[in-house]
């Protein structure tokens, strides 16, 4: 079984996947991981935070807002069910959207980059999958994808990088948007009940982010 490492810091092209128990995962990532400490290091370095949510639908931002002082980083965030909500608020490309459906890692992608741009922040984290009991649009049970955005401008201010494993977005995004946006996806491959899969899926899309905050060189405020 795949574990959450309690670092990543190098760039991958290629797609990835985490996969195993999903409690096993989950607590994996909760152990690996400091919710506090995104926050702290947030705040510290002038950095802000959205959530596009999906399978989770509130569960990550909620697990966030578990640390007093949420304010200073996390700005909002989206449940974004429907696809609908995928296309109109958070601005998925309708095309994307009709040829690869809903759970997809271009998608996690844009999602994560339509949470920071609707809402202002830097940094956008989505959550996309299927959490059961039955497939969807012809994905498993268990396939969860995680996306993740951070415009150019903080990345390049603070040197970040897509983390070990997370394959940099390949669809959906025009010109423009590729100049303003570092963005890409993880996929997950869990085992478990639709319970299990998505606590497993919020504590993966927190360490994501704590993995790609520690990508900055050493010196430049990272801390748990």
């Amino acid at each position: 079984m795949a574990e959450f490492s309690d670092q990543a810091d190098e760039r991958s092209e290629q797609p990835a996947s985490l996969s195993g128990d999903a409690d096993e995962l989950a607590r994996a990532a909760e152990r690996a991981t400091s919710p506090r400490g995104i926050i702290q290091t947030l705040a510290h370095r002038g950095l802000t935070l959205a959530t596009a949510e999906s399978l989770t639908a509130g569960g990550l931002s909620s697990r966030i807002a578990e640390v007093p002082g949420t304010s200073v980083a996390l700005l909002g965030g989206v449940v974004a069910y429907a696809s609908a909500v995928k296309r109109n608020v958070l601005g998925v490309d309708a095309q994307l959207l009709a040829d690869r459906g809903a759970v997809d890692p271009d998608v996690a992608a844009a999602m994560a980059r339509g949470a920071a741009s609707c809402t202002g922040a830097d940094i956008g984290i989505a959550t996309t999958g299927v959490a059961g009991p039955e497939p969807h649009e012809g994905k498993p049970v268990g396939t969860v994808y995680l996306g993740l955005a951070c415009r150019n401008s903080a990345r390049e201010r603070l040197e970040l990088a897509l983390p070990s494993g997370c394959a940099a977005a390949a669809a959906g995004l025009g010109p423009e948007t590729a100049d303003q946006w570092l963005s890409g996806s993880l996929r997950l491959e869990l085992h478990g009940d639709r319970a299990a899969i998505r606590a497993a899926s919020v504590e993966g899309a927190l360490k994501l982010v704590e993995d790609f905050l520690a990508t900055a060189p050493h010196g430049l405020g990272y801390s748990v």
